[in-house]
């Protein structure tokens, strides 16, 4: 009789220790959230002019815009939208609705890649929360537009429309960049609106072509791969943004768990998924990932056999510098990518938990009304070409913001897709 009072006992002392932990974690969830509405909210005050959008700060800590040109401007009203969604405050739609709807023009846009970036983080969500089918007719646009970055020779959608190599001896005009992965989700829900196949096959062979060519045995990834435009076969491994051509940027590796997870729930082949599980792995394994899980800007920092190319780094202290935003993408990434990962779910949704905590700390999170009215602080975006060292970036908020989401479904049981 007493064991099994105390059994029951020991039960209850179990659920009550669970339940109090999801209050806890709801209440982490509620309180980030409202306070990027806040932040938000300043910063809609603070932009000046209707064709600008916010990006960075500058050395004063002031507001740095940029025009719908850029690979950024769908990140803000994106953040628009996911804070809606939270607050269902109808002047934050209002917002989300003005600040996306001046991006109209991008959907005919052809200069680079990141189409998916600029529109289906802003009008992608737009349409998810209005069922507008304007927005759904500005996205399968856009998919035709980035359709026309493939080149079948290839098998890839090229990212820029040239790349002078690391070493400054050669200019490739086929460079394909691990983040282009992030973009193909445009072009699976063109397929998915419209019917027609021809976007999701070309999504499918950008990703295989990725796969095989962009990363080594053991899922660590190159940032830049250049093909020849006659016979598509592989010129150069090299990087862009990270420390060496053979070294695994801390953001592309991010960038390739997120864009695999995604391109896993797309299509449901369970060789995405392993890859998926495989970078995950990489990352999280990595021993030179800190004990807060932010990682560095490039894992291989000054380690032997990793030699920097021609563009000098101004000190060495940059060398030290983390990267909040490839954090918060693999924050994201990772909670997707614990539904499907079996009995691995749980460690990936713990991982990305304490990502969560670390960026919500002091020495991530910025004081209410500071850090230029950004989320976060501590985001690189090249310190090889010397721009954006240890400052905030909107799309390190935007990603931030979605994780924060993504896990307040989870912690109410509820499903991401």
């Amino acid at each position: 009789m007493m064991k099994r009072f105390f059994g029951a006992v020991a039960v209850l002392c179990i659920v009550l220790m669970a339940f109090r932990k999801s209050n806890n974690e709801e209440a982490f969830i509620q309180q980030n959230l409202q306070f990027a509405g806040r932040q938000i909210n300043l910063m809609l005050k603070d932009v000046k002019g209707d064709s600008v959008f916010p990006r960075t700060t500058n050395a004063e800590g002031k507001l740095v815009a940029t025009n719908m040109y850029d690979w950024t401007p769908g990140f803000f009203p994106g953040s628009l939208w996911y804070s809606y969604e939270f607050s269902k405050d109808p002047a934050m739609k209002a917002q989300a609705i003005r600040w996306t709807e001046k991006l109209e023009p991008l959907k005919d846009f052809t200069e680079h890649h990141d189409l998916g970036f600029m529109m289906y983080c802003s009008f992608g969500n737009a349409y998810r929360l209005t069922g507008d089918t304007r927005y759904k007719d500005y996205l399968v646009q856009a998919a035709k537009s980035l359709s026309t970055r493939f080149d079948k020779r290839v098998g890839c959608i090229k990212s820029w429309n040239a790349f002078k190599s690391w070493h400054g001896q050669q200019m490739y005009y086929f460079p394909v960049i691990i983040d282009n992965m992030m973009n193909l989700e445009l072009l699976f829900f063109a397929t998915k609106v419209t019917g027609d196949s021809s976007y999701y096959r070309t999504a499918i062979t950008h990703a295989d072509n990725t796969l095989k060519n962009q990363f080594r045995k053991d899922y660590s990834s190159y940032h830049v791969i250049c093909y020849d435009t006659i016979t598509g076969k592989v010129l150069a491994k090299e990087t862009a943004q990270g420390y060496a051509d053979n070294s695994t940027w801390a953001r592309g590796q991010a960038w390739a768990i997120y864009g695999y997870t995604m391109t896993y729930r797309e299509t449901k082949d369970p060789k995405y998924l392993k890859a998926a599980m495989g970078m995950a792995d990489w990352y999280l394994k990595s021993k030179q990932l800190p004990a807060d899980m932010v990682p560095f800007w490039d894992f291989n920092i000054k380690q032997n056999g990793y030699t920097p190319g021609e563009r000098s780094f101004a000190t060495k202290s940059e060398l030290n510098f983390r990267d909040a935003s490839a954090a918060a993408i693999t924050a994201s990434g990772l909670l997707e990518l614990s539904e499907y990962a079996g009995k691995k779910g749980k460690a990936y949704k713990n991982a990305a938990v304490k990502m969560l905590h670390s960026l919500a700390s002091p020495s991530y999170k910025a004081a209410e009304g500071e850090n230029g009215n950004f989320l976060l602080k501590h985001s690189v975006g090249s310190i090889p070409h010397q721009v954006e060292i240890d400052v905030p970036l909107v799309y390190a908020d935007y990603y931030f913001i979605e994780a924060l989401q993504r896990y307040d479904r989870l912690v109410k049981g509820e499903r991401l897709f």
